[in-house]
């Protein structure tokens, strides 16, 4: 599994949760010290972690963790694009870079991961290898809470992009 945001929340405690599957993970985070305890955690479960510190909103990085994934692993069966942040305040009062960091990692960190994992994962499910992809959204990507909007934004292009 290819875990995206794992080194808190969500991400963590899913990786904990496969490592207790036996399923050797793949960490990604922007949060070093927080990724090597996740990883560490997974470790003492008996199961093989590679840690790649990753900026889900970068490109580049991103490509870099499929390539590093595949370098390590025959295969992967889960992609879990989880790495999220939050924004609020008033819509007129959010900054261009306000936008750019919560669409960046939010939205385009999954556009990145769907881009880079799911051929290859396609190609594996073709010669019977299973793959799944699971993507993160927010109950804010069904409903639109006040001041909150350009997260809101983001979570609702979240499940418009996984439907």
């Amino acid at each position: 599994a290819v875990i995206t945001g794992a080194a808190s929340g969500f991400g963590r405690a899913f990786a904990l949760h496969a490592a207790r599957q036996r399923m050797h993970l793949v960490l990604a985070d922007v949060d070093l010290n927080g990724l090597e305890s996740t990883a560490l955690a997974c470790r003492e479960l008996g199961v093989q972690v590679l840690v790649q510190p990753t900026d889900v909103a970068s490109n580049a990085s991103v490509a870099e963790l499929a390539r590093r994934a595949g370098e390590t692993f025959p295969a992967v069966h889960l992609l879990f694009n989880n790495a999220g942040v939050g924004g609020g305040g008033l819509i007129w009062e959010n900054t261009e870079a306000d936008w750019q960091w919560v669409l960046g990692v939010n939205l385009m960190g999954i556009a990145h991961g769907i881009r880079h994992f799911v051929p290859r994962m396609l190609a594996q499910e073709a010669a019977g290898q299973p793959a799944h992809v699971v993507n993160t959204a927010s109950i804010a990507g069904w409903l639109t809470p006040p001041l909150m909007g350009v997260y809101n934004v983001s979570k609702h292009a979240v499940v418009s992009l996984s439907e």
